[in-house]
């Protein structure tokens, strides 16, 4: 394990963590788990229309890259001032910028405001995740954390199925603009649980907060972010000096970066990390997982909708078989961990599973039967599942107690990097065919360049319903032709992420909580006899 002397200091008294507490603060995670996870959801299944209307189809990528790129940076962030200054203030700072932010793209009138507005959310989701991670592992021993997940899946498999069907309801009878304001009283009431029932000890930093390291991670995450965006465009391209620029502004921020990070006396990603073996596999499993899942998922129902000539509502809901996939999986690989104290086979299982169903996605076509879809999507569910809880249970379980949020935030980092560039490269390939056969179909109907293109970047599931049946075919066969390709791309990645967990070192799970661990906490038997002894003084009996 990693060894690093505490950073922080605390003047509250030692928090009684008993099993009622636990639960307690375990509901104030759910609530904003809830938030983010629904919101995902929900997005997704009114994307076509939003893109439609505020005429940004050709650009529709950047919509889920922004909202990622947002998440990436701020990760390390929340994961390390976590760390340093307590978590109970982050995750209400972290609420109360969703929210907001919500708002902004609920009221926003043009493309690129939009995607600012979804960057500012990216801003908020991305505290949510590794916060409530992180505090996971503060209060619950890594040997019984997996019977946890099962609470969390349920909130992801509720928002698997409330999430289309609102999703679906607002673009086919109210209008995308719900799909946000309803974040709205979600927030409100996650705020509230989380400020009345949240009860974590607050610190106080103790050595000079790394902000160079913080401002040089940033700006190195951006430009890499930028230098795929630019090369996957046909606007640019890989030829273009505008692309190897962000490259070479990539280059110089990642060895600025490292430079400051041997030196700082409290660093956001402290290199020592990196000698950790088991950090540094399941990290790399991470980085692959999120190129190729995020680029799979981001673009599943804008296909259903305008391919498969579904609703909203229908395309949503044929979502929910990958969600439950997903949450059967991560509750039984949860339980099953608490009970054997093993992890190492559940990524090689999952990492083959998920690389099947992308194999099976590269047949997509707009005749594919919907169930043979529900199926495909069921199965790339169960295999993430296998993979995505276990390997921050794994990193958690590798590091020092004082290092659980930074060694959380930096895992989830790299595989939001990976998640980012799979959608900026994936998306981008994506996108540029489509929008080249897209010209193609409406010139060949007749419509001028000029015309085509207009046409194209205002495309809507609505508007493709209204158009004569050859064009609406040529569009059909246009977005299956773009999409399925694009998963022969992604499969090398699962693979890779099974060599990887090939060589995961199986390593005992703590039996004792990340709060406990570090003094802040007494838990198990001893909080339970505290309790004992406090009811009993409180009732006027002598203590036992």
């Amino acid at each position: 394990m990693t060894t690093t002397p505490a950073a922080f200091a605390h003047d509250a008294p030692l928090l009684v963590l008993t099993q009622k507490r636990i639960w307690i603060i375990f509901s104030a995670l759910i609530s904003g788990m809830m938030l983010a996870s629904l919101d995902q959801t929900i997005v997704s299944t009114a994307m076509p229309t939003i893109v439609g209307e505020l005429g940004g189809v050709e650009h529709q990528a950047w919509i889920t890259t922004a909202y990622l790129l947002a998440t990436t940076i701020v990760m390390p962030v929340y994961g390390k001032f976590g760390d340093v200054l307590g978590r109970r203030t982050l995750f209400l700072i972290a609420i109360a910028l969703f929210t907001l932010a919500s708002v902004g793209c609920a009221l926003a009138t043009g493309f690129w405001q939009f995607v600012t507005f979804r960057a500012m959310q990216g801003f908020g989701g991305g505290g949510l995740m590794i916060l409530s991670q992180a505090i996971i592992a503060d209060i619950v021993p890594a040997s019984e954390r997996g019977k946890y997940m099962g609470p969390l899946g349920g909130i992801f498999g509720l928002s698997a199925v409330a999430g289309p069907l609102l999703g679906g309801y607002f673009v086919d009878h109210l209008t995308w603009q719900w799909a946000f304001y309803i974040n709205i009283p979600i927030g409100i009431a996650a705020f509230a649980i989380a400020w009345f029932t949240l009860t974590l000890p607050h610190k106080r930093a103790t050595r000079r907060i790394d902000v160079a390291g913080v401002l040089l991670l940033s700006l190195a995450t951006t430009c890499l972010i930028f230098f795929t965006e630019f090369g996957g465009s046909a606007e640019h391209g890989w030829g273009a000096a505008g692309t190897w620029t962000w490259a070479a502004g990539m280059l110089v921020a990642t060895a600025l970066f490292v430079w400051n990070e041997a030196r700082a006396q409290d660093p956001i990603i402290p290199l020592g990390l990196f000698r950790n073996p088991v950090f540094v596999n399941a990290t790399a499993i991470g980085l692959t997982l999120g190129l190729g899942m995020f680029a799979a998922i981001a673009f599943v129902p804008t296909f259903l909708q305008m391919s498969s000539g579904t609703s909203a509502a229908e395309s949503g809901l044929l979502m929910v078989p990958m969600m439950v996939g997903l949450m059967a999986t991560s509750i039984w690989s949860g339980i099953r961990i608490s009970r054997t104290g093993r992890y190492k086979g559940y990524p090689l299982a999952g990492t083959l599973v998920t690389a099947s169903a992308m194999l099976a996605m590269t047949t997509l076509a707009a005749d594919t039967p919907i169930w043979l879809i529900c199926v495909y999507l069921l199965v790339l569910g169960a295999g993430l599942g296998l993979i995505m809880q276990v390997v921050v249970l794994v990193v958690q379980n590798a590091v020092d107690p004082s290092m659980v949020g930074t060694a959380t935030s930096t895992n989830n980092y790299f595989r939001e990097v990976g998640a980012a560039l799979g959608v900026a490269i994936f998306g981008a390939i994506f996108t540029n065919n489509l929008s080249e056969k897209l010209t193609a179909v409406f010139t060949g109907a007749g419509a001028s360049s000029a015309q085509a293109g207009r046409a194209t970047a205002t495309l809507d599931p609505q508007t493709l319903a209204q158009l004569p049946g050859p064009v609406r075919e040529g569009i059909v066969a246009a977005y299956a032709d773009s999409l399925a390709p694009v998963f022969w791309y992604l499969i090398p990645f699962m693979l890779l992420a099974f060599l990887l967990a090939v060589f995961l070192k199986q390593i005992p799970l703590s039996d004792t909580a990340g709060m406990v661990a570090r003094g802040e906490a007494i838990g198990g038997a001893e909080a339970a006899a505290h309790e004992a002894a406090r009811r009993a003084s409180s009732a006027g009996a002598p203590a036992p």
